[in-house]
Formats: C-alpha cells, sequence, structure tokens
C-alpha cells in the first residue's frame, strides 16, 4: 500500500492506494484547500500565516498516515514551493509535520507524473493523446502516444494568478475576461506548434480545476454540455451576464472553488484556441495517481530513474563500461564503510554520470559533470536528488573544500570517499584488484577519521597508485578529516 501526497499551490491532497489486478485502488483520500498560492506575497515570499497554515494541513494528513500500514510514502511540492523565494524555511518544518522527505519537484517532472496517472487510467496503449492540467500555479502540457512521452511542458500560468490578475475584486467584466484569455494565449503561443506537429487522437483535462468546470457544464446543460470550446464561451457569457463571482450559484461547484475556476476558465479558454483544440475530456487521473504509479514501479524494481540515467550517458557520450566499473568499485567500498543512511543508489547513478563532464573538458570534467547533473532534466529525480548526486561528482577529484559543508553529514563523506576511492583505482588500472582493500571511516569526538589499509603486492603491482593515495591523504587533512593508509 502506497501514499501520495501533492502539496498543490490551490490544495494540499493525500491519496493512499493499494495496487491490485493491474490497476490502484483509491483506499482513502483527504483535500485541505488551503490556497497556498494566495500566501505569497509580491516578492514570492510566503506569509507566516500561509506557512503556518501549510504546517498544520500537513500535521493532520500525519495522522491518517498514520492509520495505515504503509510500503512507501511520497510527498511532492508543485509551484508555489518552486517559486516561494523562502521555500527552504518551511521546507523543514513540512518535513517534521508529516514525518517524511517533501519532495519540491520540476515543472517538467511534474507533467511527466501527472501523465502517468493519466496513462494509468486509460487502457488504449496506441491512442495519441494530448493532456492538459491547470494547476493553482502553473500549467502542464504532455503530448504522448500510449504510454510513451514525446513532449512535455510545465507553463507559468495557473488558476491563482489569473484570479488574482484580472478578478481580485469578484468582478467579471468583457474586458477583463478577454484579457485574461488573451494573457494566457501568449503563454502557449511559442509552444503551440510543436504540439501541434505532435497531433492526437483524444485530449485530456486532468486537474480538479478540468473536473469543476466540466461539472458545471454537465449539471447545467451549458451548451451541448460537453467541454467544447463552444460550450466554454457559453459559460463565460452566463458569467459576464452574472458580472461578480458571488453571482454564481449554480450546481457542480462549491461557492468557495467558483473564482478558482474563473481563472482556470480563462487558461482553458486560451490553451485550447492557441493549440487549436476543440473538445477536452475531463478525467479524474493524474499527479497523485501517477506518483503512486511510480512508487509502485520502484517496489517492483522498475525505477525510471535508471532509464533517466541512461539517457544521459548517452547523451553526453559516457564509456559505459568504464562507468559501470566505476559504479560496482564504488558500491563495493560504500558498504564497507557501513553507512547509516540509505544513500547506495544516489552513489551508483553519481559513478555512473561521473565522466559526463569530459564531453566539454578533461581537466575541468568534475565541475562540468556536477553542473550537468544538478540541471539536467532526469526524470523521475528531484532537485534535492539532483543537488546530492551533483556534490559526489564535484567532489570525486581535486580538493574538499568545494564541498566542505556537504561532508558534514557522514554518509555523504562515506559516498565521496567510496566514489573518489573507485577514482584513484581507476586511474591506477586496479580496479579489479581492490578485493584485499579495507577501508574504514569512524567518528570519535565529533571528528571523522578514515583508515585504508592495502596489501603491499597492491602497490607493487600497480606503482602510480601510491601517488594518488597520497593526493588523498593531502586532499583530506586540509579538510579536517585525518587520512591514514596502512600496508598490511
Amino acid at each position: 500500500m502506497f501514499a501520495a501526497v501533492d502539496l498543490g499551490s490551490n490544495s494540499f491532497r493525500l491519496h493512499i492506494g493499494e495496487p491490485a489486478g493491474g490497476r490502484m485502488h483509491i483506499v482513502r483520500t483527504a483535500r485541505d484547500p488551503i490556497r497556498l498560492a494566495a500566501g505569497l506575497d509580491q516578492d514570492n515570499m510566503l506569509t507566516e500565516a500561509a506557512m503556518k497554515s501549510a504546517v498544520r494541513s500537513l500535521e493532520g494528513f500525519r495522522a491518517i498516515l498514520d492509520e495505515y500500514t504503509l510500503d512507501a510514502v511520497r510527498v511532492v511540492a508543485t509551484n508555489t514551493l518552486r517559486v516561494a523565494r523562502n521555500a527552504e524555511q518551511l521546507l523543514p518544518q513540512l518535513e517534521r509535520a508529516i514525518g517524511y522527505p517533501v519532495e519540491v519537484i520540476s515543472g517538467e517532472e511534474e507533467g511527466r507524473l501527472i501523465y502517468m496517472g493519466v496513462a494509468r487510467a486509460i487502457d488504449r496503449l496506441e491512442e495519441r493523446r494530448l493532456v492538459i492540467d491547470i494547476g493553482g500555479g502553473s500549467t502542464e502540457v504532455i503530448a504522448a502516444i500510449g504510454p510513451e512521452i514525446n513532449l512535455v511542458e510545465s507553463f507559468g500560468i495557473g488558476t491563482h494568478p489569473q484570479t488574482a490578475a484580472f478578478f481580485a475584486d469578484g468582478r467579471i467584466t468583457p474586458q477583463r475576461f478577454d484579457a485574461a484569455v488573451t494573457e494566457a494565449r501568449a503563454r502557449f503561443e511559442d509552444a503551440a506548434d510543436l504540439y501541434k506537429a505532435q497531433g492526437w487522437d483524444a485530449a485530456y483535462g486532468s486537474s480538479g480545476t478540468m473536473r469543476a468546470i466540466a461539472e458545471v457544464l454537465s449539471k447545467n446543460s451549458i451548451g451541448d454540455g460537453s467541454m467544447s470550446q463552444a460550450s466554454l464561451h457559453a459559460l463565460r457569457d452566463i458569467l459576464l451576464e452574472l458580472g461578480h463571482v458571488d453571482a454564481f450559484n449554480m450546481p457542480g461547484i462549491k461557492k468557495e472553488r467558483v473564482p478558482v475556476m474563473v481563472g482556470g476558465l480563462t487558461v482553458l479558454i486560451g490553451v485550447m484556441q492557441e493549440l487549436g483544440v476543440q473538445q477536452l475530456t475531463a478525467i479524474n487521473a493524474g499527479l497523485r495517481l501517477g506518483v503512486l504509479s511510480d512508487l509502485e514501479l520502484r517496489a517492483n524494481r522498475r525505477d525510471r530513474r535508471d532509464a533517466a540515467i541512461r539517457a544521459c550517458m548517452r547523451r553526453f557520450g559516457v564509456d559505459s563500461q568504464r562507468a559501470l566499473r566505476t559504479s560496482h568499485i564504488a558500491s563495493t567500498l560504500y558498504e564497507k564503510l557501513e553507512p547509516l543512511d540509505a544513500r547506495h543508489h544516489y552513489l551508483c547513478w553519481s559513478a555512473m554520470l561521473h565522466e559526463a563532464g569530459l564531453s566539454i573538458s578533461m581537466t575541468g570534467a568534475h565541475k562540468h559533470g556536477a553542473y550537468i547533473v544538478e540541471h539536467a532534466d532526469l526524470p523521475g529525480f528531484t532537485t534535492r536528488e539532483q543537488r546530492l548526486m551533483s556534490t559526489l561528482v564535484l567532489g570525486q577529484k581535486g580538493n574538499l573544500r568545494k564541498i566542505r559543508e556537504a561532508l558534514d553529514d557522514t554518509d555523504v563523506a562515506r559516498a565521496v570517499l567510496a566514489l573518489r576511492m573507485a577514482v584513484v583505482f581507476m586511474h591506477a588500472r586496479a580496479d579489479n584488484d581492490i578485493g584485499g582493500v579495507k577501508a574504514r571511516m569512524k567518528s570519535r569526538f565529533d571528528t571523522l577519521r578514515i583508515e585504508l589499509e592495502l596489501p603491499a603486492e597492491l602497490l607493487d603491482r600497480h606503482p602510480t597508485l601510491g601517488p594518488w593515495l597520497a593526493k588523498e591523504e593531502g586532499a583530506w587533512n586540509e579538510v579536517g578529516i585525518p587520512f591514514h593508509v596502512r600496508i598490511a
């Protein structure tokens, strides 16, 4: 059983799901409409009140999670925490409140997870489809065939900024509505031809706002009752005739959701016009189902992050055989260091990409590689995960001052040591000869100490290993971590 928590710009939501018979059965849901995006001030700083509200919400979610025996929980945050300048201040509070790491995912990763949820719900493998998800702070548009994504983009426009910019006082006028639609069209204009070139057999709307609009159209027989451009314009005409969000009182939507619907409607009309979409189908699937599906894949050892690493290796011409050998050595040494935390996967992935920077420069490969790993679009990885791997790649050689703060985490220090030693053994061509190597990293009186034990014959067989180890001793000692080599 898995749990997905979505920290959206409009609402925080929770799904608990249990896979059975090839489907994900949702056994519990929860929603808290905290309107986090409304807590951003003009400088993109979250107010104290907004942050306290977010923490209280996750404390409530934790009480729900504690009722179940869960195999894995994943908490993802979207646009508001991507843009909030004080998000780093809030994240530790949120993690303490819910008891799990909070991952701020990129817009593109959000789009991929949304599509995983949609694809899970639609059992038509050959269908060419377009998926649009209008959230509180951003809109994700995905073009795909069956399970395979061809194009995914995240656009910085959502229900909250549209409502705040054009309908803050609740009044709805033709001038305001048309200006809001024009603003939306401008956001999608540059990408329109790319999506049109993909083509689609069907188009879907996957967000709560989409479903709310679909409910209003259907229950009130507006237009033809479907999410066609004609029906959306008929809804627009009703809103203009009423003139104010408070005057809208139709079945299908709660009063407090009407301003969100109005902002979302302007985005929806804009994106459909710009991309040439005549009709959409609202679907009750998206980000949370995608997160649950991703957790299930990981549990079944089909982690899509592995595919992302392989794709990055191909893109930057990484020698796969050298990468695999380095990864194997680093993994072996890391286990000998007896880590307390589970950083093993990140070390292996970092080792696979440690030479990605060679495509740019030989001498500065570790620096270029670190930049690539941190900023590349790696499906399945969070910003925090890529930052950790970037640190390991940067620390693979040279001085350790550049990652000194990261070494305060002893398991990061162990991972850095394992990767550096793997690189050393590769350089000295001793990578197939490390069976007798013993490595220890001890902490005494809050000070780390490294002890490396090597068989004497290893140095005899690989004469350049000695100078490499001398450099390592100097590098570690320079950052206050004693490094001792013992020859057995």
